[in-house]
């Protein structure tokens, strides 16, 4: 019967507000930027909330689930806890700059805010009965090493085997499901405009047909994947590798 308010509602944020449906809960959220992915993985009975401070004065308990960048530094101050909700409880595992911690006992001292509960131990927060401050050790413990080895392994395997990119630090994230009986070619390029007509030109002039494409851009990088019927010859490889602004060609 308790309402939990989310901030932020991405990956993490939507799989929070699942598991508190699931569990009786009323969810709120608020999120200023949701890309339209995470609003597809976002249930319907989730409520979007205006802005921070109708999240706060609605919310028994607050989950944090917010990059820190400019825009979210100290994003909990004495401004939004002066609006929060009597007694709740505030939930930060995700960094510590999105809260003000001299704001934050502030608010506890005074019993504004009920409980803070964080894996950020700083020193200032210890030995306060109204905070829970846990080691940040989430990604350290040996099942979790175990999956992010896993993981990566898996998610090379698809590039090679696939093109895929998956958490790449300077691509995009880029997927398709091959298309049966075809070749794969992928490249990689400047961002700039004409490179992708200009590849799509030399296969149409050597009579190799595109079944199926996908082409996704990350600040000054695109990434192509391409399956066609028929591999290409080997001309028509250094012919893609030609065209400027073309940095890599593969065939798979």
């Amino acid at each position: 019967g308790k309402t939990l308010g989310i901030v932020g509602l991405g990956a993490i944020g939507s799989m929070v507000a699942d598991m508190a449906l699931a569990m009786g809960m009323t969810v709120v959220g608020f999120d200023p930027v949701l890309s339209i992915d995470a609003a597809w993985r976002l249930s319907n009975e989730v409520s979007r909330m205006e802005n921070l401070q109708s999240l706060l004065a609605r919310s028994d308990y607050v989950s944090l689930h917010v990059p820190a960048v400019d825009t979210t530094r100290h994003m909990i101050n004495d401004d939004t806890l002066a609006v929060i909700k009597p007694g709740a409880v505030l939930l930060n595992f995700a960094r510590d700059a999105i809260v003000d911690p001299a704001a934050l006992l502030r608010s506890l001292d005074a019993g504004r805010l009920g409980r803070y509960v964080c894996d950020f131990p700083e020193p200032e927060l210890l030995g306060n009965p109204k905070i829970i401050a846990m080691p940040h050790i989430g990604a350290s413990t040996e099942e979790s090493e175990e999956n992010c080895a896993v993981m990566a392994a898996n998610q090379l395997v698809d590039y090679l085997e696939n093109g895929n990119i998956t958490n790449s630090v300077n691509y995009p994230k880029i997927a398709m499901e091959r298309s049966p009986g075809t070749v794969r070619i992928t490249f990689a390029n400047e961002n700039v405009s004409g490179v992708l007509g200009k590849v799509l030109s030399i296969l149409a002039d050597n009579r190799v047909n595109v079944v199926d494409m996908v082409n996704k851009s990350r600040g000054e990088l695109a990434f192509n994947l391409m399956d066609v019927e028929s591999g290409p010859d080997a001309a028509v490889i250094e012919a893609i590798r030609g065209v400027a602004h073309v940095i890599r060609v593969r065939v798979i």
